[in-house]
């Protein structure tokens, strides 16, 4: 893996732990880190890349194992990172 940014301080919210693996939290975090956007449109992944150039807020969209999708989202200042499902949002 080639880490692109830090994570800060990782915190997960509890609807993301119920619904997913430790697994599935562990490689989400590994493709976002790496600049793997996951599940996003094209213009939403540059526009991650121009946030990660920038120094703005990122956004990955990921599915589970069980097939629920999940995002992971790292603050501006790369201070934290929130594993979160969408209704959490």
């Amino acid at each position: 893996m080639n880490p692109k940014f830090p994570l800060g301080h990782i915190v997960a919210t509890p609807n993301a732990l119920e619904c997913l693996t430790p697994e599935d939290i562990q490689c989400g975090m590994q493709r976002h880190q790496s600049g793997n956007w996951g599940e996003m449109c094209d213009s939403d992944r540059q526009e991650n890349d121009l946030s990660l150039e920038k120094g703005f807020r990122l956004l990955s969209v990921y599915r589970a194992a069980n097939g629920k999708p999940f995002w992971i989202i790292t603050e501006w200042d790369r201070s934290s990172t929130t594993v979160l499902m969408p209704e959490d949002y």
